[in-house]
């Protein structure tokens, strides 16, 4: 059941909808008050009466029922104590039965959410600014898919640009086929860097006309930008795949090169493109924002209009619901203008397009700057995590078999919670003994939780989950089906607000509660009735612990 949702329809307040009621609900810090409360304070202007006098009126108007046990008034806020032995049956029962699918739903059914996310460049490495984009976007495909929702995930290539034509000067004045087949990326990586410290004029020249016949189709600048493009995918391919990451679209900038001009036609019909300093732009001095560069002086495209000619063809092929682009939040000025510019040619959908901003990923000693050469490599980070899980987890538990398998899940599940358990829109300072701590709010936490949980399943072998009749639950195990009760909620939520960190955050929060019932409560050893409760509550919280840590993209080791 959703308790919340239940809750939130007992209360009736004049003048107020029931969606900003639901929303108002929430679990109080202190739950010696109540499980769930209702805030009466932002009522006390709309009633003209004080916060106290609401939740006392309230309280007078809410009878209890099987649900609710107890309805109070506190000092302006409305308590709700659920019936225990009704939810602890409900959730255990709900979480038996669905098992993989608990907290998912079919609100998504009929409905596409496109999501922008990754966008790598070619024949440039992944460094570790491309974490938050990468796994924030992973982890809102995941979390849509659950609740039923058509995802299409979009990895927006950067395949465009006169950079390709330096390129392929640089491969061809200083480039070793066989050098490029052996060390891949990053040997085409040092040939765009030297290119860039060394090209002579003539050679910048050069550079110009290979990029006119990557446009014009001719054949072995094509062969060669395939060739590099080609070598970009085999190595972020292997990177993805570490992340349990998938794409269902690598359509690029390039892509959209023949489908601008119709954008930029009805530009033209409706008024909107004007001349300035030679370039066509698209005013929007009125709504606070400088102009829309739509076309340079010398008639070259810019990052706006292949992304205007982007969302045409994305509505167009997916009809979306949703179109998400997970960029980092130094690009909301330009998202801005594109969307304001969609709705100023009459597209009622502009609405429906949402920048998901996030900050900055920096490592503890400094930020990094591609400029000064403090690049980090993305590889470079998961494998260091891999190996740092690796000595952790041979100290800890040095007969662990498979230390390996299980140092890859840990290692590469702490780069992802690292990124993930913080709000998007806050910069990360990135530190490896944080992230890879048993102890604290990580994800190694979280899988240790599930390795334990299934420990004590293993070692209890088959059982029956039950509700003893007239059973009074310990305040431990209460607290942890409660938070079971949660999770659908949860899930709902991070959709809502485009924010994994709540899921990250819930996985945190169930495995604390977890963890004091596994100290506080007997659970094997417990008499007969209370075993098997105390079991399916184990049971339950490894399955929906699990559930969660995989809409974040972690996987989660038998042992550890």
């Amino acid at each position: 059941m959703d308790y919340k949702t239940y809750i939130a329809q007992k209360i009736k307040i004049d003048g107020v909808d029931g969606e900003e009621i639901l929303s108002s609900v929430a679990v109080p810090p202190d739950t010696s008050m109540g499980d769930y409360a209702l805030p009466c304070f932002k009522f006390a202007k709309v009633l003209r009466k004080s916060p106290v006098l609401i939740a006392q009126e309230l309280a007078s108007s809410i009878a209890a029922d099987s649900v609710i046990e107890e309805v109070s008034a506190v000092n302006g806020y409305l308590n709700f104590r659920i019936n225990r032995a009704n939810l602890i049956k409900e959730t255990l029962e709900s979480i038996e039965s669905q098992g993989a699918k608990y907290g998912g739903s079919d609100m998504g059914a009929g409905k596409t959410v496109c999501i922008d996310y990754s966008s790598v460049n070619i024949a440039k490495p992944f460094h570790i600014g491309h974490l938050s984009t990468t796994v924030l976007g992973s982890s809102l495909y995941k979390i849509f898919a659950f609740l039923g929702y058509n995802v299409v995930g979009i990895n927006h290539l950067g395949d465009y640009g006169t950079q390709f034509g330096k390129l392929i000067c640089a491969y061809k004045h200083w480039g070793n086929k066989e050098d490029v087949e052996k060390r891949g990326i990053f040997a085409v990586n040092e040939l765009y860097v030297r290119f860039n410290g060394e090209a002579t004029e003539e050679m910048e020249r050069e550079a110009r006309e290979y990029f006119r016949l990557i446009e014009n189709g001719e054949k072995e600048a094509n062969e060669l930008f395939e060739w590099f493009k080609s070598l970009t995918l085999q190595y972020v391919n292997k990177i993805y795949k570490r992340l349990g990451v998938k794409f269902d679209s690598y359509n690029g900038e390039r892509f959209y090169t023949d489908k601008m001009q119709p954008v930029i036609d009805e530009l033209k019909q409706k008024n909107l493109l004007k001349e300035s300093d030679g370039a066509q732009i698209v005013d929007l001095e009125e709504y606070g924002m400088p102009p829309c560069l739509i076309l340079r002086s010398d008639g070259a495209s810019l990052y706006a209009t292949r992304d205007l000619a982007a969302a045409y063809y994305r509505k167009k092929t997916y009809d979306f619901y949703k179109c998400l682009y997970v960029v980092a939040y130094q690009q909301n000025l330009h998202f801005k203008q594109i969307f304001k510019v969609l709705e100023l040619m009459g597209n009622d959908w502009a609405k429906d397009m949402v920048h998901v901003a996030y900050g900055m990923v920096s490592l503890e000693d400094g930020a990094m700057s591609t400029r000064n050469g403090r690049v980090i490599w993305l590889e470079d980070v998961i494998d260091k995590c891999v190996e740092k899980a690796r000595a952790v987890l041979e100290e800890k538990n040095p007969d662990l078999e498979d230390k390996d398998g299980i140092a890859e899940k840990v290692g590469v599940g702490a780069v992802i919670f690292g990124a993930l358990y913080n709000s998007k829109i806050k910069d990360i300072v990135f530190s490896y003994d944080k992230v890879l701590s048993f102890d604290g709010e990580t994800g190694v936490y979280c899988q240790y939780t599930c390795a334990r949980a299934r420990s004590v399943l293993d070692k209890a072998g088959a059982f029956v989950a039950a509700y003893p009749v007239g059973y009074a639950p310990e305040e431990q195990e209460f607290e942890v089906v409660k938070t079971l009760a949660r999770f659908p909620d949860a899930v709902k939520e991070a959709a809502a607000k485009y924010e994994p960190s709540i899921i990250a955050r819930y996985c945190v929060e169930l495995a604390q509660k977890f963890n004091k019932f596994y100290f506080d409560c007997k659970i094997i050893s417990a008499e007969e009735g209370v075993r098997e409760l105390r079991l399916g509550v184990t049971k339950a919280t490894l399955a929906t612990l699990e559930n969660a840590l995989s809409l974040l993209g972690i996987q989660t080791p038998r042992k550890m």
